[in-house]
């Protein structure tokens, strides 16, 4: 498929474009669903192959992404692409220039511990049937299902500059999901949270240890039957790096995606607070908040050695020392916005166009365990795992609940509660972040779903956090 790529990208050079870049990709996905004790869907989906061009010409993008990859349709496909961008120009006000990058090549491939698209099916259903059947067997559990989702990819990407690169990355997501009921109430809860994709194999489905944690999560969900709910109005909360996960992504990381500034997400995924006037001198959160978009690190999902409009792979502080200094940008909106390009720029799959999306997504650590964390505490709750959010087409007013939270009592953990919800603004909440743990308790969790743009893509991506401690936090609706 290089040669394709060549192919094509010598045909966009000869049409007198000023800038052209071309992606391929192929895509494999399996997926494993058991419930109840009884599998309920086993797919897999092999070789799915795409091809997108795009173009800048007369100052204005053009774009076409096709899956019929035969000579008459590639041909076809350039010819839309640029009849697109010289259509597009008679409608745009300003025309667009590019600042030229130095040229990137080179390769990556991901190796997995455990290759699941090489492994017998046999291996994988038995292992998820051991699990299902650990999750039926208990009084008051009257729901239970038990997940994962393989997904690797190749993509090619090439560009008029002379980048050249190709990859190949593998990344896994399971769950682990179980609904108590005493016929009054019903509680669920999950394991590893909602927040559980990882770059890897089925190592990672491994590494959750479902059979060792199935015995505590179905304890936990019948003890939210009879626990009680936060009653304070106000209350220190301490969130746990499955929940904190979500909330970096909602109230940070779409908040300082760059394209909402211009109102480019306004009619489907809502805009942003955030106004260019505020780069370098609003104060998003506290002293001790560091928040950083790093497509370098391997370890997150977000990796990569070029977006996909050629900029390299970067770390890029967008809140230091809790003062906004950054977006996560493109080549265009950075333009705009007096920055360097953050490489932001991605698509789901090569037909789908790019936008500007989160990569590995991070609060950095700070200090300390958990447990120390939760012994500096004199009376709040430590909270975790996604149940239900809200937040704002701004970005900026929110509600979030938990599955599960522990009242913490002159340093220490002592009964459950049901179902913690805490309101917030954005600025306000990360302003009240008083400390972060260590690196000891920091890794990447992710996501297979974060929705963008119309139509719709979902993306994969990785948030690094730690546990936090937020002080004077809204947990009652009657605050």
């Amino acid at each position: 498929m290089k040669k394709l790529v060549y192919d094509i990208l010598n045909k966009i050079k000869q049409s007198g474009i000023s800038f052209g870049d071309v992606r391929f990709t192929s895509t494999d996905t399996q997926s494993i669903y058991f419930e109840k004790g009884n599998l309920r869907g086993f797919g897999t989906d092999l070789d799915s192959m795409a091809v997108g061009i795009r173009v800048l010409t007369d100052g204005c993008w053009g774009f076409t992404g096709t899956k019929i990859l035969d000579k008459k349709n590639i041909d076809e496909a350039i010819s839309r692409a640029i009849n697109n961008a010289k259509v597009g120009a008679t409608f745009r006000n300003s025309k667009l220039s590019y600042k030229p990058l130095p040229a990137v090549q080179g390769s990556y491939f991901f190796q997995p511990e455990e290759d699941p698209f090489m492994m017998p099916d046999k291996d994988k259903l038995d292992y998820f049937e051991n699990i299902s059947r650990l999750l039926i067997n208990k009084e008051k559990i009257v729901y239970s299902y038990v997940y994962g989702v393989f997904y690797r990819q190749y993509k090619i990407y090439a560009n008029t500059e002379g980048t050249f690169t190709d990859s190949l990355v593998y990344d896994t997501v399971p769950a682990m999901y179980v609904l108590a009921s005493d016929g009054k109430e019903a509680m669920c809860r999950t394991h590893p949270g909602h927040m559980a994709g990882r770059r890897g194999g089925f190592e990672v489905i491994r590494g959750y240890d479902f059979a060792g944690n199935s015995e505590r999560v179905m304890e936990e969900a019948i003890s939210l039957l009879t626990a009680p709910r936060i009653e304070e109005e106000k209350a220190d909360i301490i969130i746990g790096g499955s929940h904190l996960a979500l909330q970096l992504h909602e109230s940070a990381g779409h908040a300082t995606e760059a394209d909402r500034i211009f109102g480019k997400e306004i009619s489907y995924a809502g805009k942003t607070f955030i106004k260019p006037s505020m780069l370098g001198n609003y104060k998003y959160g506290s002293d001790i908040v560091n928040i950083y978009s790093d497509s370098t690190s391997p370890l997150g999902m977000g990796y990569h050695l070029v977006d996909d409009e050629g900029t390299p792979g970067k770390k890029v502080d967008i809140v230091k020392n809790g003062i906004l200094v950054d977006q996560q940008t493109c080549r265009e909106t950075a333009q705009l916005l007096g920055v360097a390009p953050s490489s932001n720029m991605l698509a789901s799959y090569a037909d789908d166009i790019p936008l500007i999306r989160m990569t590995n997504f991070c609060l950095a650590p700070g200090k300390g365990s958990l447990k120390e964390m939760i012994a500096q505490t004199e009376n709040g709750y430590y909270i975790d795992y996604t149940k239900t959010w809200s937040i704002d087409d701004n970005r900026n007013n929110f509600q979030f609940t938990t599955e599960i939270g522990w009242k913490i009592k002159n340093g220490e953990l002592t009964h459950v509660v049901k179902e913690p919800t805490y309101y917030g603004i954005t600025n306000e909440f990360w302003n009240a972040c008083d400390m972060i743990c260590g690196e000891e308790e920091w890794f990447h969790h992710g996501t297979f779903h974060c929705g963008k743009g119309e139509p719709g893509q979902s993306m994969h991506l990785s948030h690094g956090v730690a546990p936090a401690r937020f002080r004077n936090i809204v947990v009652n609706v009657k605050a």
